[in-house]
Parts: C-alpha cells; structure tokens; sequence
C-alpha cells in the first residue's frame, strides 16, 4: 500500500515544511495529466492539507450553490476510510471556489449526501484561483478524525483524487486522477484499492 508522511508542525502551519506529493496520473486513459500536488502537516489539534493543480482549463458550475453542484465542477477529493471494508468511509469533495461536497458512504456506492462533517469548527475548506490553477486548503480536527474513527496509531487510510472536468455542466464528461491506481477495468474510486496511507510523525 503506498504511503505518504504527514510531518508533525508548529502553529502557525507553513505548508512549505510538509513533503511534496506529486504521484498522479490517469489509471484509465492515455491522456496527459496536468501537473498537482498535495502536501500534509499536523499538530496538536488539526490534520492540515493542500492540493495545488495547475490547469488553465477550469470548470465550475453554479446555479444555488448548493454542495452537489460540485459534482458537476473540477474537484480535488478526500476519501478517509475506517477499514477495509469500507463500512463507512467518508468523502470530501472540493472545488475551486472552495465549496465542499461531503457525505457518508458504504460499500458499495450507499450515498448520504444529507450527512456534514460533525461540528462546525472541525471542518474548515478554502480555495483560491491561482496562476495557471487553483488552491484548495483544508484543516480537519484531530477530534473529529477520531470521533469518526478515522485517525488509528497516528495512521489515516485516505485516497487522494481529482476530477478534471473537460466538459461543462449540463453533460460533464470527466477525467479521473488519482494517487493510487484502483484496481478496477473502468473508472472507480469507491473500492478498497483505492486507498493507501497517510502516516502521521
């Protein structure tokens, strides 16, 4: 299983201290992925993480701004796992104006979109529009990750995606990015291979 080290840092957090993720690519199509990173820290009462994606072809769709436009807009994306048999798992999904799509989940595909992320100051999300992309920042509480049993002798079981939007609402067609390569003949993030480990030091 890959892992990725999230190294322990001081408050204020600075992102340049943190290993530089940069292993994605396209397990499903020959198409060139546009260069992303995603770097991790943690402290004493927060997992800190940022996905950078340098693209110049955004798409965003907007109507009431409710969160489930953000299936239909380029996205970075959590999924945070209790166990392998993925009974529950929880997704955060994150688009470039720093709306969050975040639901609870089972195996296989049990979608519920009405659940938050428990308590208000646990979740916290922001992007931005950055030369040549965008920035998606995001602080989760230490709390909420073990309330949820998440966070396991310092270990997070997570997959790390993105959904490069190539064509806008209303018919989105996608290209699907990913950290690990799921093992699954068509597109497929919500299986148990698709997630490795985060490792808190």
């Amino acid at each position: 299983m890959k892992t990725y080290t999230v190294l322990k840092t001081k408050t204020p957090a600075s992102f340049s201290t943190a290993e530089i993720l940069t292993d994605f690519y396209s397990p499903w199509t020959e198409d060139k992925v546009p260069p992303m990173t995603f770097r991790a820290l943690w402290n004493e009462k927060s997992f800190l993480f940022r996905f950078e994606v340098f693209d110049t072809d955004i798409h965003t769709f907007v109507e009431t701004n409710h969160k489930m436009e953000v299936v239909h807009s380029d996205r970075v994306e959590i999924f945070l796992r209790r166990d392998e048999q993925l009974d529950p798992y929880f997704c955060l999904e994150m688009d470039p104006l720093g709306r969050v799509l975040d639901y609870k989940t089972q195996y296989y595909r049990k979608f519920e979109y009405e659940w938050q992320w428990p308590g208000k100051d646990d979740l916290e999300v922001k992007a931005e529009f950055i030369p040549n992309g965008y920035r998606v920042e995001g602080t989760i509480s230490l709390h909420s990750l073990n309330e949820l049993g998440l966070l396991k002798n310092g270990i997070l079981e997570a997959g790390l995606f993105r959904g490069k939007c190539l064509s806008p609402a209303p018919n989105p067609v996608f290209n699907w990015i990913s950290w690990i390569h799921p093992d699954s003949e068509s597109p497929d993030f919500h299986i148990p291979s698709a997630f490795g480990k985060l490792l808190l030091v």
